[in-house]
């Protein structure tokens, strides 16, 4: 009977907990049904820009899973460079030249496999073919290419919880409280609170990137203080998400209930998994703060872009941070009109 009594209320307690039965329902198929667009997808066509290549060359590559840009030397370069194809191979010279974009392993490997398939169609006894990258190298391996991003999601998702939490009590202590009782405003406090978190955001930001940079030896071709500006736009986004929905937490364990719900999706579109052959699934990401976040970090630290490179998503993180605050701002109506 007693254990009656216990499991009865285990029930009770479950079922006025809404919220925690929407999650232990609904979100493991959320992060099933995200796996399953990331893993169950075509492999990955590459497009190469060509110049000057022989027909039989030409007709090979027609034979192979890729879509081929038939060009002059300059216009070739110019698409790689503008990113409009993952190589160029120019036959403008004695010897066949091959020039990786060198960002994407995904799309280095399929070109690999592409010119090497039909080079051997050729000629089975044909040398290798003179490799040079535009970023990065033949040793850029997996870590390189998605540590840039790594960064961006161990910054943004560190901020999100404590910052999130760390409001989430300074309301159920009672503080919140007692500073909407005195004269200040709504976002004065809002700004207050943001600006505290700041020098930590800034010390955390540091850490991290150096580690990942100076230690850990993570491909590096930019400026490191471009990456800083990135990684605090993203903190600073991450910490006015955090507050924000921390105002519908009645807990911690309600708090830490939006991560499958808000940071796990995010990872899946940043970058970490190759996800360029279905265009409906990278236009999701644009949605997201950290699909930016790690676009600008990818295009710095392994492109060498600058800060004026990255301008479109440094804007989008300011408005993802300007929204967020103006939110806050709104949310805390539910404790007093100031």
């Amino acid at each position: 009977m007693r254990i009656q009594a216990i499991v009865k209320r285990i029930i009770r307690q479950f079922l006025r907990d809404k919220r925690s039965i929407a999650l232990m329902m609904i979100a493991p198929l959320l992060v099933m049904t995200l796996l399953w667009l990331v893993l169950d997808m075509d492999d990955y066509v590459p497009t190469i820009a060509v110049t000057n290549a022989p027909q039989p060359m030409q007709e090979a590559l027609e034979a192979q899973d890729v879509d081929m840009l038939t060009t002059d030397e300059r216009h070739g370069k110019e698409a790689l460079e503008e990113r409009d194809a993952d190589a160029h191979l120019s036959f403008e010279h004695s010897k066949p030249e091959l020039t990786m974009e060198g960002s994407n392993p995904t799309a280095t490997s399929a070109v690999r496999n592409v010119v090497s398939s039909a080079v051997k169609q050729m000629n089975p006894k044909a040398p290798d073919m003179e490799l040079s990258f535009l970023h990065g190298s033949s040793d850029l391996n997996l870590f390189d290419n998605t540590g840039s991003v790594l960064i961006g999601f161990f910054v943004f998702f560190f901020v999100f919880i404590i910052g999130g939490v760390s409001f989430l009590r300074e309301r159920t202590q009672g503080t919140l409280e007692r500073m909407m009782a005195t004269p200040l405003r709504r976002w004065e406090i809002v700004a207050g609170y943001l600006l505290g978190f700041g020098l930590f955001i800034i010390i955390q930001s540091i850490i991290v990137a150096a580690f990942s940079i100076y230690v850990l030896d993570i491909y590096m071709a930019g400026s490191f203080l471009s990456v800083l500006v990135i990684a605090f736009l993203l903190a600073i986004t991450a910490l006015s998400l955090g507050t924000l929905l921390s105002a519908y937490a009645k807990n911690e364990f309600q708090m830490i209930q939006f991560i499958p719900v808000v940071i796990v999706p995010q990872v899946f579109f940043s970058g970490v998994f190759p996800i360029e052959s279905v265009d409906w699934i990278n236009a999701i990401g644009h949605i997201m703060p950290l699909t930016f976040g790690a676009d600008a970090l990818k295009a710095i630290m392994i492109r060498g872009a600058g800060l004026n490179t990255v301008i479109t998503d440094m804007a989008a993180l300011i408005g993802f941070s300007a929204g967020f605050i103006t939110l806050n701002i709104i949310a805390l109506k539910r404790h007093r009109t100031l």
